[in-house]
């Protein structure tokens, strides 16, 4: 006999029964041992991102496989709002998904309709082929597979930002996450995510997202700004990238085992924060 599984709790679970905001990290190189690394450290949720990492769909798939055993919740990250590429990922087992560059409500229609099955959406059905239903291993997954499924849409333009309440209105999108770097690159502030305009829009998207009964997420490395969003009640949080934190530490030893014992570097000198 088979055996027959069950699949964890999606992001949009997770969050509604969280009593607090959930801290997270992205999961950019690629490597399984990282992924499993970060999945076994405490945090709450890792996002794998398909968008600006160099990640295939098999890397992808090896990444989920490495960190099902832990208590983590993995978010995937398409690279873009595609109905053949949101198909591809959800196959592979990605339950959870962030759809990037969401700027009308006519987008996140499209890219919730992606992600679920006829009548609601248009996803293709390929579950006897695919690690989502784990080869036929979920009972009934086809008849409930949207509950095994949450998207979440970016906002990280001027424009989503304008029209975020008709976004975080449609009926599917289960949470919305900010992204300030391009938030500011499209406010003419490129490299400014604390820029008061740039929280503003956070803020603006935290209102509507409240006012809709949906979660708001944002990525802030920056100790403080990350503390000041938990402390204006953001549901979820990205605080670091494992890149990221392995550029930072390696820099950190090459200063104080070499610059710093040549004389090249003042004693305490602090890196660029990530």
């Amino acid at each position: 006999m088979p055996i027959r599984l069950t699949l964890p709790d999606t992001f949009a679970q997770r969050l509604a029964a969280a009593d607090r905001g959930l801290a997270g990290m992205w999961v950019c190189s690629g490597s399984t041992a990282i992924a499993e690394i970060a999945a076994g450290s405490g945090l709450d949720w890792l996002l794998i991102d398909g968008e600006h990492s160099p990640l295939s769909l098999e890397s992808i798939q090896q990444q989920l496989q490495a960190v099902a055993a832990y208590p983590v919740t993995p978010v995937v990250r398409v690279p873009v709002s595609d109905t053949v590429l949101i198909k591809q990922y959800l196959d592979l087992g990605a339950q959870n998904l962030l759809v990037p560059m969401i700027n009308t409500a006519e987008q996140a229609e499209a890219a919730v309709a992606a992600a679920h099955y006829p009548p609601r959406g248009v996803r293709g059905v390929g579950s006897a082929l695919a690690r989502a239903a784990r080869w036929n291993r979920v009972e009934s997954y086809l008849q409930h597979a949207s509950e095994h499924v949450s998207v979440t849409v970016q906002i990280e333009t001027a424009e989503a930002v304008e029209r975020v309440d008709e976004i975080a209105a449609v009926d599917g999108v289960d949470a919305l996450f900010v992204g300030p770097s391009d938030l500011a690159a499209s406010m003419g502030l490129l490299g400014q995510q604390g820029h008061p305009d740039v929280v503003a829009g956070v803020q603006r998207a935290l209102e509507a997202g409240r006012a809709a009964g949906k979660p708001v997420g944002v990525n802030a490395f920056d100790p403080a700004l990350a503390t000041k969003y938990f402390d204006d009640g953001v549901d979820f949080i990205l605080v670091g990238a494992d890149v990221a934190m392995l550029a930072r530490g390696s820099e950190a030893l090459a200063a104080k085992f070499i610059e710093q014992r040549l004389g090249t570097a003042p004693e305490g000198e602090e890196r660029a924060s990530y």
